[in-house]
């Protein structure tokens, strides 16, 4: 027969477990704390703007000019690069970083490739006011700028171009504009799936951002270029992959030797994208 315990075992076990329950409820509420930390901080992980002076002067030539967009509770700042006679508009989203001092850096290719270039900066970025609170408001902000410029490019080429952050946006505005050519560089298929791959602990409902590219790339009917390099570990190949499947007519072209922020130093990415705008 098996011996009872002890009083001063059963009380040690009492105090373990009383200890155990402490720990547990520690836990999760840290963890709890940490998911609501995310839920309202989460543009501060996404969004890494960097403000400009209201008096900064970009200079990129006399080509170059500076417009501003108003949206409901904010002004963007923009750059507008314009020829004389261009074959027609690229309309052009930048990364989660930075400001169009760091982004508008290589005019000179679309000069020679004969294409205007109008390039946004995003509430609270560079010289633009507000700060982003929703995707349902990057979607309108990006729908704004477009409708700002393109009465001014009817009949010509219209090429809709996002660079990381800004795929996911370029893709939802492609949908009801069907451009003559949309170009994704670094694109995720969605901010959902990518979270996931980087954050695998955190629920993805809870992600505020979803910024499904792959479903817009499914309602896209005209020209579809993906180009990905290999070696990038922030957003991984397989994403563009996965746009692909979503979009079987898509073109994907991958850079050897490219990682996330230096495909423009490739001359086969610029080779790439130049041949696509000299084939519209």
């Amino acid at each position: 027969m098996r011996a009872a315990a002890s009083p001063t075992t059963r009380g040690t076990l009492q105090r373990l477990g009383r200890t155990l329950m402490v720990w547990i409820v520690a836990v999760l509420a840290l963890y709890g704390a940490l998911l609501a930390l995310l839920w309202w901080g989460q543009e501060r992980l996404l969004f890494l703007p960097q403000r400009l002076s209201p008096d900064h002067r970009f200079e990129f030539g006399a080509d170059v000019h500076e417009r501003s967009i108003d949206v409901a509770g904010a002004r963007l700042n923009a750059l507008h690069l314009q020829l004389p006679a261009p074959r027609g508009v690229v309309f052009y989203l930048h990364g989660n970083a930075g400001n169009l001092e760091n982004w508008f850096v290589d005019p000179d290719f679309w000069r020679r490739a004969n294409f205007d270039l109008f390039m946004i900066d995003y509430r609270g970025y560079g010289k633009s006011g507000g700060r982003i609170e929703s995707e349902a408001q990057l979607h309108a902000d990006v729908r704004a700028a477009w409708d700002a410029i393109a009465p001014a490019y009817a009949g010509k080429k219209r090429v809709l171009f996002g660079r990381s952050l800004g795929t996911g946006l370029v893709a939802e505005l492609a949908v009801p504009v069907q451009p003559e050519l949309t170009v994704l560089v670094s694109p995720y298929s969605s901010m959902r799936a990518l979270a996931a791959e980087h954050y695998p602990w955190v629920p993805g409902a809870l992600l505020r951002y979803p910024l499904d590219t792959g479903a817009a790339v499914g309602r896209l009917h005209t020209p579809l270029l993906l180009l990905h390099g290999e070696r990038d570990t922030l957003i991984a190949p397989w994403h563009s992959d996965a746009l692909r499947e979503r979009n079987p007519g898509a073109r994907l072209h991958r850079v050897e030797g490219a990682g996330h922020n230096d495909l423009q130093e490739f001359d086969d990415y610029l080779g790439t994208l130049r041949a696509a705008l000299d084939a519209l």
